[in-house]
């Protein structure tokens, strides 16, 4: 048993030389020798520090313990599993494993060693004590295979982190939350909602880690209904008052086109923290509501909320997309006077506004006086600009900065490759499709999807797999036809091939995106909002197609994409065509 004055003196040192008095105390009573717990709690203690010279001096005394306990071992690589360099611990489990064949580690030992792993992201160390955890027999370990999930999860082997869930033989909130937040990380966010569903139906209750993941999932693939259904059960349980709830409810509101869901909540908060304050910021942000977010920015000064990096970074973008040049570049300015470090992301924000804003030269010198390194970021946003007003000589050199700067991403091409094809220079477009060829670049293909009745729908570019193709291609003739009343004529610019028009025509017409508005038109009952995720930018004929669509059908159309939101209501857009 541990005496009681250790422990005691333990909580009111503060320093190392204090640690050492204690540790003197302890060999000269013969206590450090004669009570294991004491020398095992003084590790413990020293290891699970914040302070870096008690991690330090936990590691220089560990070799002087005669014959090291398991306790021992697992105060030193818990503690070291938490601090900044998680590998330690794994050093000291291997040696743990090699020289103490008299006392091999236990289930904690392997617990403590996974978490380490889960830091580090050490697949294959994970691995190998996942290994030694079976050969040990702390299968039945609950605590031990929670965190294998996590682990599994985290460094995004989640076949792997599914097949130790449904292993287990009992399982506890932390074992759901691993997997669910897992999967909502790792780009399966419909298995995430799915695991929500069926640890609600089990009987087990989520609590805030669990609806804050299942809220991430919903955000991501813009299930709107699937999202209020967890914002009702955060109600029904009383979390829809807690801080990162509903910082989450905000982010969900916002990504799946509802602002006013995201204000609503931001508005109802009796309390707020930073990250309130950007995440709701960015909301109104990619809804092209500039000069909302300009006030609450405001408000959030007036609040006494300090505003950081990440508040300037989302101001910003706000700014960017509503065209609000001016003030983009006085917030832009105001950060070195209020003392907020400017990165390369604010930076690339102000290169982005003037770009779009048409002040190409501007938002070059911009990237050639910066006093930070230069990326690609910046060179296939100033890329972009050209592009839009058709700038070759300035896109050149932009493209000629990507290659010196060792990018290869099919984007840079293609932008590259639609320059050139705006001006007819075929040639060229050539040069640059062989050049992607022979570096083996492919491009991106475009898809989108959306929700009905629960259920995501995917669609490609020309997509004819879905159960109600007919249907589909059939509604997409009656478009044609009823949009043609209101003037429109196919932007044939955008499609950049050396073909003849009639095919442009064709290729235009089936993008995934009005695949997906002409399926929300068939699916959904009349006045219900159309809802459609897109992984790429609009095009400009299909943003005009939808346009036209929300006018001949009085529907709603939401559609967001890589960039932004697009809310299309009576023939136009919140964009104001400019995006």
């Amino acid at each position: 048993m541990l005496p009681p004055f250790v422990d005691s003196i333990l909580h009111k040192c503060t320093s190392l030389p204090h640690i050492k008095q204690l540790q003197a105390h302890l060999i000269v009573s013969g206590l450090f020798q004669s009570h294991h717990s004491s020398r095992t709690k003084l590790l413990e203690f020293c290891s699970l520090s914040s302070l870096q010279s008690l991690h330090h001096y936990a590691i220089s005394i560990f070799p002087f313990f005669p014959t090291p306990s398991t306790n021992d071992w697992n105060a030193l690589i818990r503690g070291l599993a938490q601090s900044l360099d998680p590998t330690r611990a794994l050093s000291f489990y291997l040696s743990m494993s090699r020289f103490a064949p008299r006392r091999p580690p236990d289930a904690l030992t392997c617990s403590f060693a996974l978490k380490a792993c889960a830091r580090a992201l050490a697949l294959v160390e994970g691995r190998q004590i996942h290994a030694h955890s079976i050969r040990f027999g702390f299968q039945a370990d609950v605590r031990l295979q929670t965190t294998l999930v996590d682990l599994y999860a985290k460094v995004g082997e989640l076949d792997s982190a599914q097949q130790v869930f449904d292993e287990m033989l009992l399982r506890d909130v932390p074992t759901w939350n691993a997997l669910i937040a897992g999967l909502a990380q790792g780009s399966r966010p419909k298995d995430s909602l799915e695991l929500f569903s069926r640890m609600r139906g089990d009987g087990v209750l989520p609590n805030e880690i669990t609806v804050v993941a299942a809220l991430s999932a919903c955000a991501q693939i813009g299930a709107i209904g699937e999202g209020r259904g967890v914002h009702s059960y955060a109600r029904e349980v009383g979390l829809d008052g807690n801080v990162r709830v509903c910082n989450a409810l905000i982010d969900m509101y916002g990504k799946c086109g509802s602002v006013e869901g995201a204000c609503q909540v931001f508005n109802g908060m009796p309390e707020r923290s930073p990250v309130s304050w950007n995440t709701m910021i960015l909301g109104l942000a990619i809804h092209g509501h500039g000069a909302r977010a300009l006030q609450l920015f405001e408000e959030m000064g007036c609040s006494g909320a300090e505003p950081d990096e990440v508040t300037y970074l989302a101001v910003l973008c706000a700014c960017n997309h509503a065209g609000l040049v001016d003030d983009g570049l006085r917030l832009f300015n105001n950060m070195a006077r209020c003392g907020v470090t400017r990165t390369i992301k604010h930076y690339g924000c102000v290169v982005d506004l003037l770009g779009r804003a048409g002040r190409l030269q501007e938002a070059y010198n911009v990237i050639e006086s910066m006093p930070l390194k230069q990326d690609v970021v910046l060179w296939q946003s100033l890329l972009g600009s050209c592009k839009t007003y058709g700038d070759i000589a300035l896109a050149e050199l932009a493209s000629q900065k990507l290659m010196e700067l060792g990018s290869n991403h099919c984007g840079d091409y293609v932008l590259m490759s639609n320059v050139y094809a705006a001006h007819r220079r075929w040639d060229d477009v050539g040069r640059v499709r062989e050049a992607m060829r022979s570096s083996d670049v492919r491009k991106i293909p475009g898809f989108s999807f959306m929700e009905v009745g629960g259920e995501i729908h995917k669609f490609l570019n020309g997509d004819r797999t879905h159960s109600n193709s007919k249907e589909i291609y059939r509604m997409l003739d009656e478009i044609g036809i009823k949009i043609k009343v209101f003037g429109y004529m196919p932007r044939t610019d955008f499609v950049l091939h050396d073909i003849g028009e009639e095919e442009k025509e064709n290729a235009l017409f089936y993008h995934s995106e009005k695949l997906a508005v002409a399926y929300g038109l068939i699916s959904t009952g009349n006045g219900t909002p159309i809802q459609v995720i897109k992984n790429l930018r609009i095009c400009g004929d299909c943003h005009l197609v939808i346009k036209l669509v929300s006018k001949a059908y009085d529907r709603e159309i939401i559609v967001r994409d890589r960039a932004r939101f697009h809310r299309f209501m009576d023939g136009s857009c919140s964009c104001g065509d400019y995006w």
